[in-house]
């Protein structure tokens, strides 16, 4: 039941943020470097062993894909985790990264939740029931239904993006090139901020060339509950193809035919 695994995506967020923030900034950090060059901290793997433990105890027979430890088990019902999304920004004491949680259900994500503790800020959906953002402070918590926009003209368009580095090493600069002179406005905020953005109608599109499944897994059900699209940059399926375009559906033909 999409409620039911919902909620519990946010007792794993509570699990998640609580050793995440106990790290973050910590002077004895330990850092090490993965054999693709990236950062990966004892927080990364603290996180997603709490994780696993709790999601095994909910349902034994899950399977479970996470960034530090791999696959286990072979069920219809996959969760996909990110333990900190952004970690060059998190060992850096940038307060932009996250928690990505994900539920896919027979090749379906149905369940998203990303928590970022040190912006103080969760947005989350599940199929059907709509997504939304949940702001916290010291003094009050807010929770808003998630709208995508409604702007129509890449004229008109704020575009988010990660780097513009990443699209020389996918061959396809010039295109990204064009893309950038074409919208009013491009920000390169990264990781999952910009496509969060885009499901709270903050932005209008967002994209990058070149992620891993448990980057956008979790983010799917919160864009398209929010209204938005998401494809890959052939406009197949992101989690296959391995790269995301997210926009609020009605620019997603003009910015796709930028690249095809």
């Amino acid at each position: 039941m999409s409620a039911q695994d919902l909620e519990f995506t946010h007792q794993l967020a509570d699990a998640a943020d609580q050793i995440s923030m106990a790290r973050f900034g910590a002077i004895d950090l330990k850092i090490e470097t993965k054999p693709d060059l990236t950062p990966v901290s004892d927080a990364d793997k603290s996180v997603e062993e709490k994780l696993r433990n709790l999601i095994s105890k909910y349902s034994p027979s899950d399977s479970i894909i996470g960034e530090e430890f791999g696959q286990a088990g072979g069920s219809n019902r996959e969760w996909i985790l990110d333990p900190i999304d952004g970690t060059k920004n998190f060992v850096r004491g940038v307060p932009f990264w996250g928690t990505l949680i994900g539920l896919r259900v027979d090749g379906e994500m149905t369940t998203g939740m990303v928590s970022a503790p040190a912006i103080g800020r969760r947005w989350f959906g599940a199929t059907g029931l709509g997504s939304f953002l949940q702001t916290k402070t010291n003094s009050f918590q807010s929770e808003r239904k998630l709208q995508v926009s409604k702007v129509s003209n890449l004229e008109d368009a704020y575009l988010g993006y990660s780097s513009q580095d990443r699209w020389a090493k996918q061959s396809q600069e010039q295109e990204f090139e064009k893309l950038l002179k074409k919208v009013w406005r491009a920000r390169g905020f990264g990781d999952f901020m910009i496509h969060m953005m885009v499901a709270e109608g903050a932005i209008d599109l967002s994209m990058e060339p070149s992620l891993a499944l448990w980057d956008m897994a979790a983010l799917i059900p919160i864009i398209k509950e929010a209204g938005g699209t998401v494809t890959s940059l052939t406009n197949g399926d992101a989690l296959v193809d391995l790269s995301m375009v997210t926009t609020n559906g009605l620019l997603h033909e003009q910015t796709l035919k930028l690249f095809n």
